[in-house]
């Protein structure tokens, strides 16, 4: 079992900059492939960013492919996501979620990942 936790979320203003990371407790995620999810109020979940295990291939939402970036932070064993140039279309909750196993063609939906955190707010204001 893995559990997962999110930080890094908070208020900004549009334009601004944010970092969220992935944890697990107690453990790594150096073999899993990690993924961001968002929700907004009302909305379906979507896809935001995973990085793949084993050769860390990476792919985005084309909402945010230029302004999100992920990345395994080793030293710390944690998965990131660097946000910027945020909008307030990027308020959500934003949800880390993990899994092995996922093939390319799968790595966009949220029912292949087992495992998922209980998410970190973000907002951002005009």
């Amino acid at each position: 079992q893995v559990q997962l936790v999110e930080s890094g979320g908070g208020t900004v203003q549009a334009g601004d900059s944010l970092r969220l990371s992935c944890a697990a407790s107690g453990g790594t995620l150096s073999r899993h492939t990690v993924g961001w999810f968002r929700q907004a109020p009302g909305k379906e979940r979507e896809f935001v960013a995973t990085i793949k295990n084993y050769g860390d291939s990476k792919y985005y939402a084309d909402s945010v492919k230029g302004r999100f970036t992920i990345a395994r932070d080793n030293a710390k064993k944690t998965v990131v996501l660097q946000m910027s140039t945020l909008n307030p279309d990027d308020t959500a909750v934003y949800y880390c979620a993990a899994g092995t196993g996922l093939i390319t063609s799968s790595l966009r939906i949220g029912t292949q990942y087992p495992y998922w955190g209980q998410g970190t707010q973000v907002t951002v204001s005009l």
